[in-house]
């Protein structure tokens, strides 16, 4: 009995090895109109314990930040090159000699394609169903013939709809029925070159877009009423989610297949359900939750996870849901927006912010004091200013749900003025605005500093546009 306990403690121990030498990976996408330096973001990511990175494409300066820094990289391939790279080997070839070839060889560990994302969402209306799977054929012989194929393997990062549960019940789990053949042709592909099935799994749009999904089953606590399935109770969206995953490999003959974690975390800001206080206590929750290297009640062991995502990002399509700006654990010049234990080389500190970033001066640009709120200009004023900037953090119950009407023109201008480095031409909105050394951030609403960053990678409008459309805006409101 003694020496069963010891072997018992000895995988134990060994179990919470391999979690740690999996590590956490995060998503580092660069949709923002001021990025950080990425030399800034890999020495960030080291520094609080990160292993490994998910990429949405293969930009030069983020690829040779990651020369040498020791992180495994999933590097990706977007889905409006789909249909290139499906009719055309040679643009397979090309597009692996550029952006995996030259990479590796320069010292990028390499170790995924991700062959575009979430192709087969069923907001997409199929738009890529006849080309993901070729893209993804001519991907891996691709790197077949550049000898990579042992080091570097393929996969699709897919949404979770890809399958369902017509009970709720995992066990019931199959792929969607409109492309169930489809997917079980890429899942024999993927096993048949060691591959593996990468999957997004997000709890919150489930209960964004639900009104009656319960709460507490989005989160990790173990309050939630069990969804019960033979033996198995479950208490979280997650396990569950994942779980109809592996049921669908399952039936289908691929139930081993490795699985990868590949999208999963929470917004903050940009809806009623988005906030830190909900992040922390999702990511928080499933960080304690993977440590102990339990798994899932299908899948027992180590999971595999990126974090969606590092950075919040200011230019993404806001289509799905204002929330879309707001997934990062990072503001976006580098702060920590809440605790978070990743249970790796931060534990005892939590998350550490970016190093170096320089801001701009500490001005805003605001409403002007003396101008009425019935002043006819303003509405067109405060559209263009959302139109070209970031406004997602207005609303009911964000960040900056609390700003009364002045506050909420004042954010809009000064969100379109930093956004364009400070212009001063930026905050004129027909004589509307004005500069102010005073900071107007109130409780959870911050107007931000934008940071300083290489003239190449900054949003600013050209000077000369910005100016002619001012002068044109205040001739046509004067002319009125």
């Amino acid at each position: 009995m003694e020496k069963v306990k010891a072997m018992i403690l000895l995988l134990s121990c060994i179990s919470l090895l391999s979690v740690r030498v999996n590590g956490i990976g995060a998503n580092w996408g660069t949709q923002t109109s001021h990025p950080l330096l990425p030399d800034t973001v890999v020495q960030m990511l080291k520094e609080n314990g990160f292993s490994k990175v998910k990429l949405f494409d293969a930009e030069d300066g983020t690829m040779n930040a990651l020369k040498k820094s020791g992180f495994e990289v999933m590097v990706g391939l977007p889905n409006d090159m789909l249909r290139t790279l499906a009719t055309s080997v040679k643009a397979a070839e090309n597009w692996v000699s550029k952006n995996v070839s030259a990479y590796v060889n320069d010292g990028v560990n390499i170790r995924y394609v991700a062959v575009g994302n979430e192709p087969f969402l069923e907001t997409y209306n199929g738009s890529f169903l006849q080309t993901t799977f070729p893209a993804l054929q001519n991907v891996q012989g691709a790197l077949i013939k550049a000898g990579l194929s042992n080091q570097v393997k393929v996969t699709i990062p897919l949404n979770a709809d890809v399958y369902q549960s017509s009970t709720g019940k995992p066990s019931d789990g199959d792929f969607r029925t409109d492309i169930h053949d489809l997917m079980v042709a890429i899942v024999k592909f993927l096993s048949d070159n060691s591959a593996a099935f990468t999957v997004n799994i997000y709890p919150f749009i489930s209960l964004y877009s639900d009104s009656n999904f319960p709460v507490e089953y989005a989160f990790f606590d173990g309050n939630a009423s069990p969804v019960v399935d033979g033996s198995n109770a479950y208490t979280n969206m997650f396990d569950a989610n994942l779980d109809t995953l592996i049921w669908a490999l399952k039936k289908n003959g691929y139930g081993n297949l490795p699985i990868i974690v590949g999208e999963i975390g929470w917004p903050t800001d940009g809806d009623m359900n988005a906030n830190t206080q909900y992040a922390q206590r999702f990511n928080q929750g499933f960080m304690t939750h993977i440590s102990t290297g339990r798994g899932t009640p299908m899948r027992p062991g180590p999971i595999d996870a990126y974090l969606f995502s590092l950075i919040d990002e200011d230019e993404k399509s806001i289509q799905p849901g204002n929330f879309e700006r707001h997934w990062g654990i990072f503001t976006y010049d580098g702060l920590p927006k809440y605790q978070l234990n990743l249970g790796i080389g931060n534990s005892s500190r939590g998350l550490g912010k970016a190093r170096g970033v320089q801001y701009l001066d500490k001005k805003w640009c605001v409403l002007k004091p003396n101008i009425a709120l019935s002043d006819s200009r303003l509405a067109d004023t405060i559209s263009y200013a959302c139109s070209n900037a970031d406004c997602t953090s207005l609303g009911y119950k964000t960040s900056c749900g609390n700003l009364d009407t002045r506050g909420n023109i004042s954010y809009a201008f000064d969100n379109y003025f930093q956004k364009n480095d400070q212009d001063d031409v930026a905050c004129d909105f027909s004589g509307l605005a004005t500069t102010t050394n005073m900071d107007p951030s109130t409780g959870t609403c911050r107007f931000g500093i934008m940071i300083m960053v290489d003239d190449a990678s900054s949003f600013k409008l050209p000077q000369f546009g910005l100016l002619i459309f001012i002068l044109v805006l205040h001739l046509l409101l004067t002319t009125l």
